[in-house]
């Protein structure tokens, strides 16, 4: 048996597969998050550990047998996010999370010092990334600063917590802007820029590398075997591409969370800074992915669920489906926490436009599921401009419920898309299968089956003709509203 434990956004999730891949039970507890002011997101470092604690405590109630006989752990992770420790091992201050916007001068500021950062990192410096968050500790919060003795990302503090090691996967650290992606070292250059240095950073491992063991205290607590390993793990969506076996060069995935992230494997490090594709190693040795991000994907349909009072996302998507109007003259901009690919703008807010007096709330749902769409497709057309060899594509995450949205999706992406069995499962299952990989000493892009797939989306040619003209739409609204989108901050 192996556990899969997803540190998410919204939940952590934590999954028990057996030695054939399939999972054998799963559990989930939601977490909450603090934005106490514009452009702000944070999160308790302790609300993280005690979640974990209590899916472990439900799985061991549920399945006490089969814990018992787990062989090793698999831990993925919301990346970027800033978790700041005390000599004492101890939170010094809430977690800056990977969708804050509050450090957007900091990058600026190390890319002026430090010209190559593209060339090093693979990435532009982007406010949700960890590097400028230290930066902004430091300009705002000078006491922490000085008593930070480690910086890890959240899934490697559920490690510490494990553990008692401070240990990070590269695939994960590919996402701090300290690391060397090729290389796949810390850069000395980076940390010297934040003031910072090797020893306040975690030893780096392979996702597939044992990593530490539990300590007694957890062995006993989770009802898991003394001394059960932690392998390396992996940021979350370089997990979610191990639960899909996107693995080997030109395999992609779309996962459509909180965020999204359309990701492509990579034998090699491609990188189009200037596009906002983001570079990085994956959770598997000598391989690379780059993705486009997108900051708000599945929660845009939170949202207009919350502003209309619909009964439930269901009810409004089935809404859709029933009333859909291919040249619905409704826009969303979908940048609820700004956004990355391809505009890199911590400013930009979401926006309806085409109102009229006959909108209905299925028009805004519509609306919503289209600019994400079309969101997507301008991230895909960043990466094609590079040459990025894009072979099929699942789809992934929570929005991967609606096949009519997956609909909408193919024909702006004027692509297939491929819908497989357990595609919810995601990060924690990648984990998991990280772990057994790790354990038993497999190679990965071969230990598992694909998943069944359940259903291929195809592109429908006239809807998908109708998308290009819409999208150009979409986008010019985009760069008409770019200057009032700071303006209107300043003001808030």
């Amino acid at each position: 048996m192996y556990l899969g434990i997803d540190l998410g956004t919204s939940s952590i999730k934590v999954v028990l597969m057996n030695e054939k891949g399939a999972v054998v039970a799963s559990t989930t507890t939601a977490l909450s998050i603090s934005r106490p002011h514009p452009l702000w997101s944070e999160q308790d470092p302790m609300e993280w550990w005690n979640a974990a604690c209590k899916c472990l405590a439900t799985l061991k109630n549920m399945r006490s047998k089969e814990m018992s006989k787990v062989r090793g752990i698999g831990l993925s992770g919301q990346q970027h996010g800033a978790t700041l420790l005390d000599a004492k091992g101890d939170p010094l201050r809430p977690a800056i999370l990977w969708n804050d916007g509050r450090s957007f001068r900091e990058c600026t500021h190390i890319e002026e010092k430090v010209p190559r950062s593209w060339e090093i990192t693979g990435n532009r410096i982007y406010p949700g990334f960890t590097a400028p968050k230290l930066l902004w500790v430091k300009s705002n919060e000078s006491d922490v600063f000085s008593r930070v003795r480690k910086v890890l990302l959240p899934k490697d503090f559920l490690r510490f917590k494990m553990t008692g090691e401070f240990i990070s996967d590269v695939s994960d650290s590919s996402g701090t802007s300290w690391l060397d992606v090729k290389k796949r070292i810390w850069s000395d250059e980076m940390l010297d820029v934040c003031y910072l240095d090797e020893r306040q950073m975690p030893t780096l491992c392979e996702g597939t590398d044992v990593s530490a063991t539990v300590t007694n205290e957890i062995a006993e607590a989770w009802g898991i075997p003394e001394k059960t390993p932690v392998v390396g793990g992996g940021g979350d969506n370089p997990c979610g591409a191990i639960s899909v076996n996107c693995i080997q060069s030109s395999q992609a995935f779309i996962s459509l969370g909180t965020s999204g992230v359309y990701f492509v494997a990579s034998d090699k490090p491609t990188a189009n800074p200037k596009g906002c594709v983001h570079t990085m190693c994956h959770a598997v040795p000598n391989m690379w992915h780059q993705m486009t991000v997108h900051l708000s994907a599945a929660s845009c349909l939170d949202f207009v669920n919350n502003v209309t009072h619909a009964s439930s996302i269901q009810d409004l998507l089935k809404g859709v489906e029933e009333h859909f109007a291919p040249k619905l003259g409704v826009y969303f901009l979908p940048f609820l926490s700004g956004e990355r690919t391809p505009y890199n703008n911590p400013y930009a807010r979401g926006v309806f436009f085409g109102l009229e007096h006959k909108t209905r709330n299925v028009s805004l749902m519509q609306a919503v599921m289209e600019g994400v769409a079309f969101n997507f497709a301008n991230g895909q057309d960043e990466m094609l401009k590079v040459g990025i060899d894009i072979g099929d594509v699942s789809v992934v995450g929570g929005g991967s419920q609606s096949i009519f949205w997956g609909k909408i999706l193919a024909s702006a992406l004027m692509r297939p898309l491929y819908y497989r069995k357990d595609r919810e499962m995601g990060a924690s299952l990648g984990a998991a299968r990280l772990a057994l990989v790790g354990v038993e000493k497999k190679d990965p892009a071969t230990s598992f089956e694909d998943s069944p797939i359940e259903t291929v989306v195809m592109p429908n040619d006239e809807l998908a003709e109708h998308y290009e003209k819409k999208r150009k739409v979409f986008t010019s609204l985009y760069y008409e509203l770019e200057p009032s989108f700071k303006k209107a901050y300043e003001l808030s």
